[in-house]
C-alpha cells in the first residue's frame, strides 16, 4: 500500500472569508503531501507495514520497529490528522451540533456555549505547535491539546474534532493573531462529519 493524499472534498476557495485560499492550496498541496511521502518512506522497508492503514500503525505505534517510530508518529500523525482535518470542514457549515453529540457535549462540558469557549481557550494557551482536539475517551468527550503531530490514537483515544494550531494553518491571513482563527474556525465547522466520527468512537470504545 502507497499512502496518497485525499483530495480536498471542495474548492481552494470554499472556506473562505474564514480561511484563505493560499492557506489551503500550501497547507494541503505543500504540508500534508509532504508528510505523506515521509509516511512512505518510512515504512518502505518493511512490506508487511507499507500494507497498513496510517492509524493502525499509529494504534500499534509501540510495536513498530524503533528505527522507524518516531518517522511514524510525526509523519503518520501529519497524514491522519490532516486527512480529518478536511473532511471536518466545509462551506456552508458552522452553526451547532444535533442529537446525541449535542447531548453528549451538554453533558460533559453544560452547554455548546461554554464547550467552544474551552476549545478556544485551550488553543490560545497552547504553547508552540500541535492541535486541540476533542476525544472521546472510555466513557466521555474530552478536550486535549497535543504537540506536533502527535495524535489521540497513540494513546487509545478517538478522535472527532481537530483544530490545526500550527502557523501554516492560519498565519497567511491571521499572521500572530491565533485567537482570531480560533474563532472563525466555528464557521467552517462540518458538524455532520464531526457527529459521524462521534458515532464511530463509540463503537471503537466498545471494541
Amino acid at each position: 500500500m502507497t499512502h496518497e493524499i485525499a483530495p480536498l472534498p471542495y474548492k481552494y476557495s470554499a472556506l473562505e472569508p474564514h480561511i484563505d485560499t493560499e492557506t489551503m492550496k500550501v497547507h494541503h498541496d505543500k504540508h500534508y503531501q509532504t508528510y505523506c511521502d515521509k509516511l512512505n518512506a518510512a515504512v518502505s522497508r518493511y512490506p508487511e507495514l507499507a500494507e497498513m492503514p496510517a492509524e493502525e500503525l499509529l494504534v500499534n505505534i509501540d510495536s513498530l520497529p524503533e528505527d522507524i517510530q518516531d518517522r511514524v508518529k510525526n509523519n503518520g500523525g501529519g497524514f491522519v490528522n490532516h486527512t480529518m482535518f478536511w473532511e471536518i470542514m466545509g462551506p456552508k457549515c458552522g452553526g451547532k451540533p444535533t442529537g446525541a453529540f449535542a447531548e453528549h457535549i451538554d453533558r460533559d462540558f453544560g452547554s455548546f456555549d461554554s464547550f467552544k469557549e474551552q476549545v478556544i481557550d485551550t488553543g490560545k494557551k497552547f504553547f508552540g505547535s500541535g492541535w486541540v482536539w476533542l476525544v472521546w475517551n472510555e466513557d466521555k468527550l474530552e478536550i486535549a491539546a497535543l504537540e506536533n503531530q502527535d495524535s489521540p490514537l497513540l494513546v487509545g483515544h478517538y478522535p472527532i474534532m481537530c483544530i490545526d494550531l500550527w502557523e501554516h494553518a492560519y498565519y497567511l491571513k491571521y499572521k500572530n493573531e491565533r485567537a482570531k482563527y480560533l474563532e472563525a474556525w466555528w464557521n467552517v465547522a462540518n458538524w455532520q462529519e464531526i457527529e459521524r466520527r462521534f458515532v464511530e468512537a463509540l463503537k471503537f470504545a466498545a471494541r
